[in-house]
């Protein structure tokens, strides 16, 4: 009876005036190749977030969505919300 692990990102959002990424990440158990147990996990990445540790598809997206224009407003929303 063996018992396998797999990580896969199964979705992958964008939310958001500053193209927020939710990223859902599924922990799969297997025995024997038959799934039993599914866990999940989500994070997100944010239009200043360092993305070099991200999937690859994940990279793609950002690099897509955060352009400069998402970024500067970003910022003036951090900025405007840490000065009240």
């Amino acid at each position: 009876m063996a018992l396998t692990e797999e990580t896969i990102q199964d979705k992958i959002e964008i939310v958001g005036e500053f193209k927020q990424i939710q990223v859902r990440t599924a922990t799969v158990i297997k025995r024997d190749g038959v799934e039993i147990s599914r866990g999940f996990s989500r994070h997100v990445v944010e239009a200043d977030a360092d993305i070099t540790g991200e999937g690859v598809e994940v990279q793609a997206i950002c690099n897509a969505v955060h352009t400069q224009a998402v970024k500067d407003a970003y910022a003036a929303h951090i900025a405007a919300q840490e000065s009240a």
